[in-house]
């Protein structure tokens, strides 16, 4: 299986294409739709990497995906302005579901 980026600048792109994966650049809701239609529908995609601004910025879309399908599998990665994540998001993220202090 491949992956396959969907992302909102050159730059992540860029650096993707030179290790391998294919991928494209989207900057509206519409076309973040139709980029992820069309990458679900290809058989041979098994992870789809999209840059953490679509989960920010159109979290309904990407959680109804990420809710009802179990393929491709869609990861969110930071792009060259860095994470949108706290330092210690993991540590809360544990805190939360745990309900315990660590």
């Amino acid at each position: 299986m491949k992956m396959y980026l969907i992302s909102d600048n050159v730059d992540t792109y860029t650096g993707m294409r030179l290790a391998g994966v294919d991928g494209v650049v989207v900057h509206e809701k519409q076309e973040l739709r139709d980029a992820l239609e069309t990458a679900m529908n290809d058989k041979s995609i098994g992870i789809i990497l999209l840059t953490e601004r679509f989960g920010r910025e159109f979290p309904d879309l990407i959680d109804e995906i990420k809710l009802k399908r179990k393929l491709p599998l869609l990861i969110e990665i930071p792009d060259r302005h860095g994470t949108g994540r706290k330092k210690d998001f993991i540590t809360s993220y544990v805190n939360e579901a745990i309900g315990l202090k660590l």
